[in-house]
């Protein structure tokens, strides 16, 4: 393979980025390795030490991912914060896992705030995002969490500037949405470190087309499939996904969308296969559904933040839509959800 190495490259390897990754109990392997692999390409590819990393955990013990495999580890918590500031490393990287409302002991407390305190960049993959939050080191930071806890996260944490977005930077701190996005979050890192050509080569390596923005949705609306079929369908649903609490009205989305509400219907007709006021309604029992499941707010704050005036039309749209009651989809969620979160 050809080197990449410039003289520019070679003095950067003369002191290679230093990365720490804090694996707790739960964790996925596929963010893991999908945020671990790039440097060890940017490495192979500019055959320099470019990056070097280290596996981290609460104790010398192996860490069992949420596939029951388990890794070893490098260092300990403890280890890594009693070191003196010339051993900081240049990078911490998180990967918690579920239940992630739980994994915030006093011991994780105090060494994430003392590695924020000590200059320490931090990124937080997936729902670790949340453990941040609860230091709260994440105040008044933009961020981004999975997609699967953006509405939960939000009410739980009163963040309005959580965003649907691959990975967002801002300032010490990085968060990132997890699984595959975690190879975009180490691609861009690459590229602040070693420049944009080693990561365009390390996209190479790996057939992968292209470096994806941080700015880039995680989900794309739920009529993303229709985009080449009509982009005025699609502006219709990502207007009713960005208008949950405060629910707009049909002719509005339709001016919104710049068309005319019969021209609204018939595409929801032809495409969809629901009028356009019953997928609204969809959007909004989902919204409430995902956050009945990751909180405990009560059932008719969570009507309001989903625009239900009553609690009662709230409670028979749920049903119709999920086959139980919202006190039904509340009780079989897992008690680890519960003290403190709402």
């Amino acid at each position: 393979m050809k080197s990449c190495a410039t003289p520019e490259i070679s003095a950067i390897a003369d002191r290679p980025f230093d990365l720490v990754v804090l694996v707790l109990p739960g964790f996925s392997h596929l963010a893991l390795h999908a945020y671990i692999e790039p440097f060890r390409i940017a490495n192979t590819i500019s055959r320099l030490p470019l990056f070097r990393w280290r596996i981290a955990g609460l104790d010398a013990r192996p860490v069992e991912g949420a596939n029951a495999l388990s890794i070893a580890v490098d260092a300990t918590i403890d280890e890594l914060g009693c070191k003196s500031d010339d051993r900081k490393p240049d990078q911490l990287a998180i990967l918690a896992g579920e239940p992630v409302e739980r994994q915030l002991t006093p011991q994780l407390n105090g060494f994430l705030r003392t590695i924020a305190r000590r200059g320490v960049s931090i990124s937080a993959v997936g729902t670790a995002t949340w453990l941040l939050a609860q230091t709260g080191l994440l105040a008044g930071t933009r961020c981004t969490i999975h997609w699967s806890r953006l509405a939960a996260f939000s009410e739980v944490f009163n963040q309005p500037r959580i965003r649907d977005s691959l990975f967002v930077k801002d300032g010490q701190y990085s968060t990132c949405a997890g699984e595959l996005a975690a190879f975009d979050l180490a691609i861009d890192l690459i590229g602040s470190h070693a420049g944009g050509y080693i990561a365009q080569e390390v996209c190479r390596h790996a057939t992968v087309e292209g470096q994806r923005s941080g700015s880039n949705r995680q989900t794309g609306p739920t009529g993303l499939a229709f985009a080449g079929v009509s982009d005025k369908l699609v502006m219709a649903m990502r207007i009713m996904e960005e208008n949950v609490e405060f629910p707009l009205s049909m002719d509005e989305v339709a001016h919104r969308a710049g068309v005319s509400r019969r021209q609204l219907e018939r595409l929801f007709a032809a495409h969809i296969e629901v009028p356009p006021v019953r997928h609204y309604l969809r959007i909004r029992t989902d919204h409430a559904k995902r956050l009945i499941e990751g909180t405990r707010l009560p059932i008719v704050d969570i009507a309001m933040a989903c625009g239900f005036i009553s609690a009662s039309h709230f409670a028979k749209c749920f049903r119709a839509f999920n086959g139980i009651s919202p006190q039904q989809c509340r009780a079989m969620v897992p008690a680890w959800v519960g003290p403190g979160l709402g």
